[in-house]
């Protein structure tokens, strides 16, 4: 079982540099769906002083327009993020000198349960495994 220490979703681990989200965005990516959660990911140099894993969160204005229903959809992707990041972790501790950008996409037009939300992060985060 993975260290308990590990299931926390630190400031570190939060995508605050817009330098990074232009690369992520602009080319260079690979994207994968699990339905209701898109996750656009990028493999970059590690650096001692940045988190293994960095996670940027997104739902848009155009699927919830009260704030309400977005902080939900985000809280739900962060969380099942925090539960199930050693899926990720490990593989990148095969990996040393690498470090992983990811950014989750909300899809969907309505809010889903915490259980298939968690279920379609966790897959992705073992096809994003598969790929490293």
């Amino acid at each position: 079982m993975p260290d308990p220490s590990s299931h926390t979703f630190s400031k570190q681990e939060r995508m605050t540099s817009r330098k990074l989200m232009e690369q992520l965005f602009a080319g260079g990516h690979r994207s994968m769906a699990a339905f209701p959660v898109r996750a656009v990911f990028m493999e970059m140099p590690a650096d001692s002083k940045m988190a293994p894993v960095q996670v940027l969160v997104s739902v848009s204005k155009r699927h919830f327009k009260r704030a309400v229903k977005r902080n939900r959809a985000k809280r739900q992707v962060r969380e099942a993020f925090r539960q199930n990041k050693h899926i990720i972790c490990d593989a990148l501790r095969e990996r040393p000198g690498t470090a992983l950008a990811i950014a989750f996409l909300w899809l969907s037009d309505s809010l889903h349960d915490s259980r298939s939300v968690d279920a379609s992060v966790a897959s992705l985060l073992r096809r994003m495994a598969e790929k490293l």
